[in-house]
């Protein structure tokens, strides 16, 4: 008997692995896993990367394939259930089939995958999230935020090339009010596995320069419920509910809402839609505006037509009182201009009277002075005529001067010379007729009447 070992060779112990796992492992498991890389190859065969993690950490690993033909009829469902294609980093339950091959190694060969079990893990991670932001008290906190009259300056969280994007520009840049609208894009990843970390980041900036803006939009393309399964996540959805500003989404056209447009202030199904809410605010800011302003215009029509109208009747009330004024003092002047001239008559009917009565008082005087001075007659009789003669012209000197008094003494005269009249009360201004400050008087001329407010009164003690 021979002492040397059994030596085989590499093929011999392979495949002797190959068939006992072949006879021990012949049917096919229903496997949940996450497809950390899908690995497509130009042939169409698919080599993807399996594994398991437990909190945050892989505690199973192990190589996949999927044949071409099975991978064609797997995404084309997938299309139809999820509407989007097999991806990266995506929880699967996965029909397998445990595979050993001399070549390529143990392996799990996928025949089929439930793209239902896809959309039930979003709905857990949806579930969960609602769950704790309902906890922390950040649920409706953005919507409870006050939104602004006008929401004139956008801050746009969105990827560059993005249709949404431009469809949303489009519907606020060329409407047909003319609304005129300031908008910055932050760009960033609007889906993926990116796009958590990119769009918080962005917010992140948009804090810092808050005052600049007054609503924050998120807009994207639409997609299916994968697509949008970022905004399920419990971080992004945190930063969007606490976010300062009131924050809009337009991230696509799916029939769920995401756990983000739950929680933003206002979301739209598209990006036009969210733009129309926009154009819509301005709307509701321009209407009323509109309409107040022909109120306006109508209440000041009907005050200044009332302002006039009592203007009208002010000034006729004020036309008729100062005609009857006018005639009033026209009358006393008259009067008064009457009472002067009865006053002038007496007067020369009384200094006529005195002049004759001085007359027979020298002409008895002569008589007794001539029967007592019969020697003085001639010098007196040559004296006389002389003395009359000048006594006559001195009476009619003083009468002439009295008739110019009295004339003189005419109001409308004195006030033709430049003099006016002030009254108070009707009666002139004196020590007994004092002004004071903010009653009317009234100055009257030969040709107009002036009515004038004091500001002001001085003493002549003061000057």
């Amino acid at each position: 008997m021979s002492n040397e070992p059994k030596i085989f060779t590499l093929k011999q112990v392979v495949s002797s692995i190959r068939k006992t796992i072949e006879e021990r492992y012949h049917q096919t498991y229903w496997v949940k896993a996450e497809m950390h890389k899908l690995n497509r190859f130009p042939s169409g065969h698919c080599f993807p990367e399996l594994l398991q993690k437990e909190d945050g950490k892989i505690v199973a690993q192990i190589s996949g394939s999927i044949w071409k033909h099975n991978f064609e009829r797997i995404n084309q469902r997938f299309m139809q259930v999820v509407k989007e294609p097999l991806k990266d980093d995506t929880t699967l339950l996965m029909q397998v089939k445990i595979a050993f091959h001399e070549t390529y190694g143990l392996s799990l060969q996928i025949l089929d995958i439930d793209p239902n079990y896809a959309l039930g893990e979003l709905q857990r991670e949806r579930q969960e999230t609602l769950k704790r932001l309902q906890k922390e008290g950040l649920l409706n906190a953005n919507q409870q935020l006050k939104f602004p009259l006008l929401p004139q300056r956008i801050a746009v969280i969105s990827a560059e090339s993005s249709k949404g994007l431009s469809d949303f520009y489009k519907v606020i840049d060329q409407n047909q009010w003319n609304y005129a609208f300031f908008k910055m894009l932050f760009p960033a990843y609007v889906q993926g596995d990116n796009a958590v970390s990119s769009i918080v980041h962005q917010l992140r900036q948009i804090e810092k320069v808050k005052d600049h803006f007054d609503v924050v939009v998120i807009v994207r393309g639409g997609g299916g419920e994968v697509g949008l399964s970022c905004y399920n996540n419990y971080d992004l959805c945190a930063a969007i509910a606490s976010f300062s500003l009131p924050v809009l989404t337009g991230i696509g056209h799916s029939t769920n809402l995401t756990v983000a447009e739950m929680i933003s202030f206002r979301n739209a199904i598209t990006p036009t839609e969210l733009g129309d809410f926009l154009i819509q605010s301005f709307h509701e800011f321009s209407v009323p505006l509109k309409d107040a302003g022909k109120s306006i215009k109508r209440q000041s029509i009907s005050i200044l037509s009332e302002a006039n109208h009592r203007f009208n009747r002010t000034f006729e009330k004020f036309s008729t009182v100062s005609r009857r004024r006018l005639q009033e003092e026209h009358y006393l002047v008259r009067k008064k201009q009457q009472e002067l001239i009865h006053l002038a008559k007496l007067s020369l009917k009384t200094e006529s009277l005195n002049l004759q009565r001085m007359e027979r008082m020298g002409i008895n005087a002569f008589q007794t002075s001539l029967k007592r001075r019969d020697f003085e007659l001639k010098s007196i009789q040559e004296r006389i005529p002389i003395h009359v003669k000048a006594s006559l012209v001195s009476e009619e000197n003083k009468l002439a001067q009295l008739v110019r008094s009295v004339e003189l003494m005419d109001p409308i005269k004195v006030l033709k010379r430049g003099y006016s009249i002030t009254t108070l009360n009707k009666k002139t201004i004196g020590a007994d007729n004092r002004p004071a400050i903010g009653e009317k008087v009234i100055t009257r001329t030969a040709t107009f009447t002036v009515e004038s407010e004091i500001t002001e009164v001085k003493d002549q003690s003061d000057e």
